[in-house]
């Protein structure tokens, strides 16, 4: 289709209801989602530990401040690049083709971590992930808002359905590529996650074509006139981030705060795009602002949720005890528990919400309750804090990560139905980078916060996190009156 006319294919009809009781579409979406969080998060499940492993233990041997910062800015150079997918979609290729083309992507991202050495591989995969993946997310979730128009109650229990193929891949990702690292090593490990993200590409190819029209269509098609200008803006940001490494100016002690500063700034330039574009209407650009304290408290929620490749990373591999009738699990199948309870739990939320139907709790009161919940997560950890080696019992890290999930669920689904829900029309896939942004910026944090970790008592840490998190819910949950006012009709 033209890329300069309008699609008349708005969302599928109400009447479609062939993936559990959903648009069949979602089938096709469901997969490739899958497919890449199993990449993912198989791979981030061995990438701390990859990093600060001694040579002998077949790691690189940094320290656990670098690593985890390398992890921090990492995951949120993953969700800062959704802005870019966000602008390739909106500008260029639309939501369908750029999701394609960022899947590719992230496979030769993940090949080139299993089979290049040392940090060169580190450096070329990480980029290529962390680029793919943001093309991915950004799109992915914006033609999943394609297949329900606004009034469609059905929306919200659509994006928890999704949600569940996102957490099947991160409970499936870590425990085969941890097994893999434990027993023939890392790059092994890698390579797995270039495999499953070839699986996804495979089964999308498949689906792809019975996709609404939506999906293809360029919302703010950029000028040819324009196009030689910002080929030379490209080039340019490219040799400038070059120059910078070889002169040392970004280096590995400093990245996680190059990548917070940069989304900052990502994040106003976007807020400030968005406001004062004279094409929104009054009710779009009131919206757009209900969206600001929401958006801080998303990255209030994920600094701390996280850190769950950080921190808690740390935390399994030196205190918890993994042992399993005589048998020690990998460190990274610490990351596959909050997957099952997603799985199991996703329905029953998608399920509760569509009950609901009006009556459900609305988004400001939702996100007040995801960071009560991870509040109360961190204050669990006093229980157990600063005791040694294999002082603490798994079941309590499971129940720990079970009220992660509880949190995540009141958030993260309902934080990208809402930016569908709240974006202008000429915004719509840059809206949903909003949200991603948020989750850039918790990412970077969680990384950074990992220092104080090695540094402060623990005690000291995880209670000051976990009262700062049920203060910021408090405020989230006095101020959901207002918020909604803002949002216009929208909860």
């Amino acid at each position: 289709m033209s890329t300069s006319e309008p699609s008349t294919a708005v969302a599928e009809p109400h009447s479609d209801r062939g993936f559990f009781g959903h648009p069949s579409s979602l089938a096709t979406l469901f997969g490739v989602e899958m497919w890449e969080r199993f990449s993912f998060y198989g791979m981030q499940g061995i990438l701390a530990i990859y990093l600060y492993y001694t040579a002998a233990e077949g790691g690189l041997g940094i320290s656990k401040t670098a690593a985890t910062g390398i992890v921090g800015a990492y995951g949120g150079a993953v969700y800062l690049s959704a802005i870019l997918g966000a602008w390739v979609a909106d500008r260029l290729f639309g939501p369908e083709r750029t999701l394609y083309y960022s899947a590719v992507g992230i496979m030769l991202g993940h090949i080139a971590l299993a089979v290049i050495p040392g940090l060169g591989g580190v450096g070329v995969g990480l980029v290529l992930v962390a680029l793919g993946s943001g093309g991915l997310k950004a799109n992915a979730t914006a033609i999943v808002g394609t297949l329900y128009d606004k009034s469609d109650t059905r929306r919200d229990a659509g994006f928890s359905l999704f949600y569940l193929g996102v957490n099947l891949g991160a409970l499936i990702g870590p425990l085969l590529t941890g097994l893999l690292q434990k027993e023939i090593g890392f790059h092994w490990g890698f390579g797995l996650a270039a495999v499953g993200m070839a699986a996804g590409l495979f089964q999308y190819r498949l689906g792809r074509k019975r996709l609404p029209a939506a999906a293809s269509h360029v919302s703010n098609p950029l000028p040819a006139n324009e196009r030689g200008r910002w080929i030379v803006i490209a080039v340019v940001a490219i040799a400038v981030i070059a120059g910078a490494v070889a002169l040392g100016w970004i280096t590995v002690d400093n990245l996680s705060n190059i990548v917070i500063v940069v989304a900052v700034i990502a994040v106003i330039a976007l807020f400030t795009i968005i406001l004062k574009d004279r094409e929104i209407t009054s009710d779009e650009r009131s919206r757009v602002v209900s969206f600001i304290p929401l958006f801080l408290g998303s990255v209030a929620f994920w600094s701390l949720y996280q850190q769950q490749f950080t921190v808690l990373t740390i935390y399994s591999d030196e205190q918890l005890n993994r042992s399993i009738f005589g048998w020690e699990m990998p460190v990274s199948w610490v990351n596959s528990i909050n997957p099952v309870f997603i799985i199991i739990l996703s329905g029953v939320f998608a399920a509760m919400w569509t009950k609901l139907g009006n009556r459900q709790p609305p988004a400001p009161v939702k996100f007040a309750l995801a960071c009560l919940g991870m509040g109360v997560a961190f204050l669990l950890f006093l229980v157990t804090a600063g005791g040694g080696k294999n002082s603490t019992p798994l079941m309590w890290m499971v129940l720990i990560l079970f009220i992660f999930t509880l949190a995540e669920l009141c958030l993260s689904p309902v934080g990208m139905s809402l930016s569908t829900k709240l974006a202008p029309e000429k915004f719509s896939t840059q809206m949903i980078a909003l949200f991603y942004l948020s989750v850039s910026l918790g990412s970077t944090i969680a990384g950074e916060l990992a220092g104080l970790y090695t540094t402060w008592p623990e005690t000291r840490y995880f209670s000051m996190l976990g009262l700062i998190s049920i203060v910021l819910g408090v405020v989230l949950w006095v101020a959901a009156k207002p918020i909604l006012k803002l949002m216009r009709g929208v909860r």
